[in-house]
């Protein structure tokens, strides 16, 4: 570290001896930022007098730390959460139907994500299998046990607060699969809608999948149409971000076809830049600067080399890249346009 980072406790000599145990215990690959969060932790211990209030961000950090060290050996490997109802018993049609997605994901070379419990979640790693499946588990009294699958896997997760547990989920996955559930499952398709719709999560495939003659989603996109939509409380756009299906084979084509020419994307400075498998040819980005020219702010969309920041962080630099001044606001809109990058449009 040649220099202490802008974020400091306030008291050079303290800063100094925060930088001399960092390099004392072998350093790290970002020593600017581990020296900030234990800043952070010594600010807050001191402006904080309510030991409730650090026991509640201490277990969090722990949490995250742990589930971060159990992801870190997937990293380059594409994982589907699915989400559903504890409550499904196993000779339900949408049992049935979570197994099968398990098995055709897998197949693919995707794992899964569940919450580790019993219903549709122990469907989901019957049918992945347990080498191909994580279990992000929350601790309830009254909830039973993870499912015997997963139970004693190391790649179980038990969470004491389900913040924590969301974050995972929404930061591990790469795609997301819903059957039908009660409040849980409704929770989760909201808030997981709520961050695409805002640009908090980045944009990733989400299927809504009933198992054939259910009507459990269809039924709930009536009602986002009837009492959202015709009332002007999100805008028809939005609709973009989910596929109704009740096929596990569309399911999967959805889910792996988000991934046919896109890869991922970050902010640099002004501008969002798009990762790609493949560099677009000239024409196809004309067309791209045809078609979405209205959430373009400045200038257009054009290929370019890595940035500076990209290369500094180390960040999939090999990969060829677009970038646009992206309005931040019509989210729908781009994930409209990975369709269009991924020839799915």
């Amino acid at each position: 570290m040649d220099q202490l980072p802008r974020y400091r406790s306030g008291d050079r000599q303290v800063d100094e001896t925060i930088q001399a145990l960092i390099e004392q215990a072998g350093g790290t690959h970002d020593d600017d930022l581990v020296f900030e969060m234990i800043v952070s932790a010594l600010r807050l211990g001191r402006e904080q007098d309510n030991r409730g209030d650090l026991k509640l961000v201490n277990s969090a950090l722990k949490e995250l730390r742990h589930s971060m060290s159990v992801f870190s050996s997937y990293r380059d490997t594409r994982k589907l959460s699915i989400f559903g109802s504890a409550r499904t018993p196993t000779d339900h049609p949408n049992y049935q139907a979570a197994v099968d997605l398990g098995a055709a994901i897998a197949a693919q070379g995707w794992m899964v994500i569940t919450g580790g419990g019993p219903g549709i979640m122990a469907a989901g790693v019957e049918g992945a299998g347990s080498e191909d499946s994580f279990g992000v588990g929350i601790s309830l009294p009254f909830e039973e046990k993870a499912a015997p699958a997963i139970a004693d896997d190391p790649k179980l997760i038990n969470f004491k607060y389900f913040f924590t547990r969301k974050l995972t989920f929404m930061k591990e996955s790469h795609g997301y699969a819903l059957l039908p559930g009660g409040f849980g499952t409704m929770d989760e398709s909201f808030e997981l809608l709520t961050l695409l719709q805002t640009g908090k999560t980045y944009p990733a495939p989400v299927v809504l999948l009933d198992a054939p003659g259910d009507t459990y989603w269809r039924g709930w996109l009536e009602f986002v149409n009837d009492q959202l939509l015709s009332d002007g409380l999100i805008s028809g756009d939005d609709l973009s971000f989910v596929r109704l299906t009740d096929s596990v084979e569309e399911a999967v084509d959805e889910i792996c076809g988000f991934y046919t020419n896109y890869h991922s994307m970050r902010f640099v400075g002004r501008r969002l830049v798009i990762r790609l498998q493949h560099e677009l040819q000239p024409a196809a980005l004309e067309r791209l600067n045809d078609d979405f020219s209205d959430i373009v702010r400045a200038g257009s969309i054009e290929s370019i080399a890595a940035t500076d920041s990209e290369i500094r962080d180390r960040d999939e630099v090999e990969l060829p890249r677009i970038a646009l001044e992206f309005n931040r606001r019509d989210y729908a809109r781009l994930r409209e346009l990975i369709n269009a990058v991924n020839g799915r449009s």
